[in-house]
């Protein structure tokens, strides 16, 4: 399987980093974060299905998945022979309500 990186995630991924080193003044776990954050999403190159299914989580059908990541919550879909994942999110935000990117 491929994995694929929206422009978002990778946002996401940045704005964690910067989050951390800046405002927590802590560089090295930000880059530990990261890396663990990343590995996880590589994990799913080998098990697609590793994360549960959105649909059960939200009460509407939708084909996007996610797994949790220590404190941050990676949403995702298997699309073929690839995984993309669509945003990286702090599970200590509303980010259920502010799920903007899944079809209504």
């Amino acid at each position: 399987m491929i994995l694929r990186y929206s422009p978002e995630a990778l946002s996401d991924l940045a704005a964690i980093k910067k989050y951390i080193e800046e405002d927590l003044g802590s560089p090295i776990a930000a880059e530990n974060i990261v890396t663990n954050i990343t590995a996880s999403c590589s994990l799913l190159k080998e098990q697609p299905r590793l994360g549960m299914e959105l649909s059960k989580l939200i009460g509407r059908e939708t084909d996007y998945r996610y797994l949790i990541s220590r404190k941050y919550v990676i949403f995702y879909r298997i699309e073929g022979s690839s995984i993309s994942i669509y945003r990286i999110i702090d599970t200590r935000t509303d980010y259920i309500r502010n799920i903007g990117f899944i079809d209504t």
